[in-house]
């Protein structure tokens, strides 16, 4: 019964993805690039220093969160769990291939996440506690005269808020590692999730600026050290993603082969989920910033997309073609363990630790955006009710295999995608790319913004 549900549920990600989300990506990415003239290649230095002057000097305000908050609150979503075990099931259903559209994803998609954070900062409003409430839902209204699409936007992200996905493999692997048992694990981890998301953005980026760093200097150190080991072999692994992102890919040990629509889909569509791509959760975190200008909050997003992706996405995938884990271990969960495994002692017990630290900070950016729309949904009771079913819904799926969990957050992932895309690209005409010199270095005046409604 529970395989047929499975088969199903897989079937109509397959369909949605396939024929819808991966043309859609990869459209709209290529009109926004041909429109801003190629922005994420013209503003990564920009970007860059934008987040550097930052770490100097985090403004302060009366209203809304510091920028860096919303960063790292917003990284900690996409820094995740699909960076490591995401995108190894990309590649064992794919083949190496996916990784190459896992990348031209990351390109192209960088504008579309431009697009929705902008737009985001642009139309939100002040929500009358001190701070503000922006996303999809917001500039949406200004995009489709339909009262109901800002809605369905609303309950889309509450269902993608809880990150059953990556709570159940965060679950399994700690119960399965070291030995404790998954309920208590489970229970555990749901209470801190609680704890988190109950502060709001503030807390979460607080939580994620603290455990993201030493994420990403722990793995991108431990795998450039793998990847010094075979640099002799970096030559023919990168001519072989080249080489199957555009080709059939035979059947190799437990790897099943593919054919390449297969392998650019499940590489756009994983590429999608690690990046958060045109999801719309992006756009809420960071339209709380403190930060007047549009431009110079979204410019974070187009950096954010490259440390998420063309590093550590690259590096889990690199890894794993070297030491050639990717299609010996069945188990998307184990392919990074067992790739480092090879070179570093205690990986039953570090990796774990390493999917918590990311998961973690994940999870609780998911809820917290979860919180903020079940709120507009229900401003009375829509807190407790989106508790009660984060709680039920997280415990369930622990007990899961992580293959169906994946593909409802795929499916709504989807949704969200084509509904924000039409959007960005109805308001096209709205969106600036380039930071200008005088709003470098001074904020403009803050325009009078209208009081909060529901989006419904």
């Amino acid at each position: 019964m529970l395989d047929s549900i499975i088969d199903y549920v897989l079937a109509f990600e397959n369909v949605l993805w396939g024929y819808f989300g991966v043309p859609t990506v990869i459209f709209l990415g290529i009109f926004l690039t041909i429109q801003s003239r190629g922005a994420q290649f013209r503003n990564l230095p920009t970007a860059v220093k934008t987040f550097i002057s930052f770490l100097k000097k985090d403004p302060v305000s009366d209203r809304g969160i510091s920028p860096l908050k919303a960063f790292f609150a917003c990284i900690g979503g996409s820094v995740g769990v699909g960076n490591v075990v995401g995108v190894c099931t990309a590649i064992q259903i794919g083949g190496p291939g996916a990784l190459f559209w896992i990348w031209m994803t990351a390109i192209a998609g960088s504008l579309v996440k431009y697009s929705e954070v902008y737009l985001g900062v642009k139309y939100r409003i002040d929500n009358g506690n001190g701070g503000y409430n922006g996303g999809p839902m917001f500039f949406l209204r200004r995009a489709l005269d339909r009262p109901w699409v800002p809605a369905l936007v609303c309950i889309l992200l509450c269902v993608y808020g809880v990150e059953i996905f990556q709570f159940g493999v965060v679950t399994k692997t700690i119960a399965t590692n070291w030995g404790w048992d998954l309920t208590t694990v489970a229970f555990s981890l749901l209470a801190l999730v609680l704890f988190a998301g109950s502060g709001g953005v503030s807390r979460v980026g607080s939580i994620a600026s603290a455990l993201i760093p030493v994420f990403v200097v722990t793995y991108i150190s431990m795998g450039a050290w793998v990847l010094f080991q075979n640099l002799d072999q970096l030559p023919t692994v990168f001519g072989l993603v080249i080489s199957s992102a555009f080709s059939e890919h035979a059947a190799i040990g437990g790897f099943i082969g593919s054919g390449m629509m297969a392998t650019v889909s499940h590489g756009v569509r994983r590429g999608c989920y690690s990046g958060d791509i045109g999801i719309g959760y992006a756009s809420v975190l960071h339209s709380e910033s403190s930060v007047q200008v549009p431009e110079k909050q979204a410019l974070l997003v187009i950096f954010e997309i490259f440390m998420d992706t063309f590093l550590i996405c690259t590096t889990s995938v690199m890894i794993t073609l070297i030491t050639g884990t990717w299609h010996q271990v069945n188990d998307a969960t184990q392919v990074v363990q067992s790739a480092l495994a090879q070179y570093f002692p205690y990986m039953n017990f570090f990796m774990p630790l390493f999917l918590f630290l990311v998961g973690y900070a994940t999870i609780n950016a998911y809820f917290c955006v979860g919180l903020k729309c079940a709120a507009q949904l229900m401003p009375v009771y829509g807190k407790r009710i989106y508790y009660a079913y984060a709680s039920i819904s997280l415990i369930f799926f622990s007990y899961f295999d992580t293959t169906l969990a994946q593909a409802i957050m795929a499916i709504a992932g989807g949704f969200l995608l084509l509904i924000n895309s039409v959007g960005i690209f109805l308001l096209r005409k709205e969106l600036s790319f380039d930071l200008k010199p005088e709003n470098d270095a001074v904020e403009k005046p803050e325009e009078l913004l209208e009081p909060a409604k529901s989006p419904s």
